[in-house]
């Protein structure tokens, strides 16, 4: 495995947002003939921006599709840093709004104490996820996957049942929430979006050989049971 043959690569991020935005309307349309229903899961961060606003303005019955998150952190959604906060105000407008949209943050006091009540959503969430867009950090996480947090091992055991886990961010807000590695494989098609010349560093690093644990989304883009389109712009 390598970057260059692994990645798909544009020559700037609306380029790259424009096709991505496409495929994925594709997908949910297809979902919605066949079953009635869609399902997309989305991480938060800088990197999707674009894609939700032109994401927002495809021709689906919107009402049919269901939005959850991959992560989140331990905020209120009300939170500029909440990734229900940005889902809310890039993707959920126009006719877009109304998608079913299930958040992960509830009452309880950490990510731990919540888990268990987050996972409960995702059985409004039709599954396998017909779509789920991940990032990556320039750490190697995806979702709140991070490197040393001590849920790590248990995150990305391949034989855990599906569900979230509480995870630890080196950087504030540090308190996160994240689906496990056998829930976000439990999809038909996996998308990693990443932007800069940093990120394709990271992303040769990923590339190399070395423990999962230290480069979480290795872990994603090891396996085999679930197709995984990388895409990468400047």
């Amino acid at each position: 495995m390598d970057a260059e043959t692994l990645a798909q690569r544009y020559t700037d991020m609306e380029t790259l947002s424009q096709e991505l935005a496409a495929r994925i309307a594709a997908i949910l349309g297809a979902a919605i003939a066949a079953r009635g229903l869609a399902s997309l899961v989305v991480s938060g961060g800088r990197s999707p921006v674009r894609l939700f606003e032109i994401l927002r303005g495809q021709p689906l019955d919107w009402s049919r599709v269901c939005i959850a998150l991959a992560d989140e952190r331990w905020v209120l959604p009300a939170d500029e840093a909440s990734n229900e906060h940005l889902v809310r105000s890039t993707l959920l407008k126009g006719s877009a709004a109304s998608a079913r949209f299930h958040g992960l943050k509830n009452g309880a006091p950490t990510p731990d104490l919540g888990a268990v009540s987050a996972w409960e959503t995702f059985a409004r969430v039709p599954r396998p996820f017909d779509a789920v867009i991940l990032g990556m950090g320039d750490d190697g996480h995806t979702a709140s996957l991070f490197p040393g947090s001590p849920n790590l091992p248990s995150a990305l055991n391949a034989a855990a049942a599906a569900g979230c886990v509480g995870m630890w961010s080196p950087a504030p807000p540090k308190a996160r929430l994240s689906l496990n590695l056998t829930a976000l494989l439990d999809s038909r098609r996996i998308t990693v979006l990443i932007t800069g010349e940093s990120k394709w560093r990271t992303l040769r690093a990923v590339c190399d050989p070395g423990p999962e644990q230290d480069m979480p989304i290795r872990a994603v883009l090891r396996q085999s049971r679930t197709p995984v389109d990388v895409m990468w712009s400047p």
